[in-house]
């Protein structure tokens, strides 16, 4: 199945700089695509928000913030 999505590259071959985003299109792509249809450009927005504000920076934890959600990490270094 083709999720039709485009990868940021900074130079040809080279998307090292955009590990962060390519992360979150993967974790996004299994977590989220799977079984799902969209039948409009909204319900997939409204999808993507939600899975960034409900479950993303609140429940899911991050190996490169010590296993914490970045809701979590944020707060623990807000004032840091």
């Amino acid at each position: 199945m083709q999720y039709h999505f485009t990868h940021n590259q900074s130079r040809k071959g080279n998307p090292y700089d955009n590990a962060v985003m390519e992360s979150f299109y993967k974790s996004f792509k299994r977590e989220i695509l799977p079984g799902k249809q969209f039948h409009t450009k909204s319900q997939a927005i409204l999808t993507r928000l939600d899975y960034l504000e409900t479950y993303y920076n609140y429940e899911r934890i991050h190996s490169n913030l010590n296993y914490l959600t970045p809701h979590e990490f944020e707060t623990m270094n807000e004032f840091a």
